[in-house]
């Protein structure tokens, strides 16, 4: 397709669409508030619901021209590519299997694309969006949002710098409760596609949280998985997809690791946590209590590193907002993750442009990576846990 769009070369936001995200959907809102946070982005046109009038309604709602509220993603990525003002990148926000297609057909149209994660409902899907993404050179972001975290990206760097030492242990968790009833029978909008494996793809909690676990352990520690062995459950009687699942890693050198992932836990709300050991300490992270990041040097008192306060690093300080004290979480870390996108895109406007080296996001090889996980565990766990390597 030929695109007609003006790129600029200045600094103005950024124009984007989304797909999804309309009436009665939570994550196309957090999105748009981390999209304006900075300022990086103007939202001007929409496919914001399969529903044709929901879709309008919305559009309205967010004060948009209605010519450029679209009744598809296809027709909104034909008529952008070719428009003047068209949009410059897509916010995809949609359930998973709406993932490949309208990514293909941003990719297609010239048009860079932020994903929300998991990349895909299915790993060959994954891997030819992946294929398609080096084809067309376009930006492709993975929201994997809790890695714009400031003290998640201060643990990145203390691993890498070896503060650790060699890497022994990794346990990363995220259990939740709201899936402890069998609230999709009611019709609730949040949980009926998430146990749909048509919309959702071979996982349920692994593909909706536990994808988030492993990616954040990856992050952190730059670990490479070698095998893993799974043990995965639908406990709520009628449900298909799991809504537990329990999970041993082996990384290449000779790591071990855990990943629980559950939404049938009473009492836990959004309880990421993530503990890594080495031979010379170990970190914790909670993601409920996210300014703070727990450093224990072996054979010495625990220690405490809040961002933005002493002992935090260069990596913390390019991502905080706010002076220490002021408490920053989930929306900032998500803006964090639209910030470098759009430094990214700003990159890629140049003739040769290259990727600034701090600018760092989670890619569409993350998204591969994350769903040939989901697969390997339900594969694992049909054999009975045996230990399985990644697609």
């Amino acid at each position: 397709m030929v695109s007609g769009r003006q790129v600029e070369s200045g600094s103005g936001p950024i124009r984007y669409g989304m797909v999804g995200g309309g009436q009665g959907a939570f994550i196309g809102g957090v999105h748009r508030i981390a999209a304006r946070m900075d300022g990086e982005f103007q939202l001007v046109a929409g496919a914001l619901s399969s529903d044709p009038a929901r879709a309008k309604a919305s559009a309205a709602e967010l004060n948009l021209d209605p010519s450029r509220s679209y009744g598809s993603f296809a027709e909104m990525a034909k008529a952008e590519a070719v428009r003047a003002d068209g949009i410059e990148a897509v916010a995809i926000v949609t359930p998973n299997h709406v993932h490949y297609p309208a990514a293909k057909a941003f990719l297609e149209a010239g048009i860079h694309v932020i994903c929300d994660k998991p990349l895909t409902s299915t790993l060959a899907d994954a891997k030819k969006l992946a294929a398609l993404v080096q084809k067309t050179g376009k930006v492709f972001v993975l929201t994997h949002n809790y890695t714009g975290y400031p003290m998640v990206r201060h643990a990145r760097e203390m691993v890498a710098s070896g503060q650790l030492g060699d890497l022994r242990v990794v346990q990363a968790e995220y259990p939740q409760d709201w899936l402890t009833t069998n609230i999709e029978a009611t019709g609730q909008k949040q949980a009926s596609w998430r146990v749909d494996p048509a919309k959702s793809g071979a996982g349920g909690a692994l593909g909706d949280i536990g994808t988030h676990a492993y990616n954040l352990a990856r992050f952190i520690t730059g670990l490479e998985l070698h095998q893993l062995s799974a043990d995965i459950d639908a406990f709520v009687d009628g449900r298909v997809l799991d809504d537990n699942a329990n999970v041993m890693l082996r990384f290449k050198g000779g790591a071990k690791g855990m990943i629980w992932a559950s939404q049938v836990a009473p009492g836990n709300e959004n309880g990421l946590k993530i503990r890594v050991y080495g031979t010379k300490g170990g970190i914790e992270w909670v993601q409920a209590d996210p300014n703070y990041l727990w450093y224990t040097p072996f054979g010495e008192p625990k220690r405490l590193i809040t961002r933005s306060g002493a002992g935090a690093g260069a990596a913390a300080a390019r991502v905080t907002r706010v002076p220490s004290g002021h408490p920053e979480g989930y929306l900032e870390g998500f803006a964090n993750i639209y910030q470098e996108a759009a430094r990214a895109i700003r990159a890629a406007r140049k003739k040769g442009g290259k990727l600034p080296k701090d600018v760092i996001f989670p890619t569409v090889q993350d998204g591969v990576e994350g769903v040939a996980f989901v697969e390997a565990c339900v594969k694992s766990s049909k054999k009975n846990g045996a230990w399985t390597k990644l697609g």
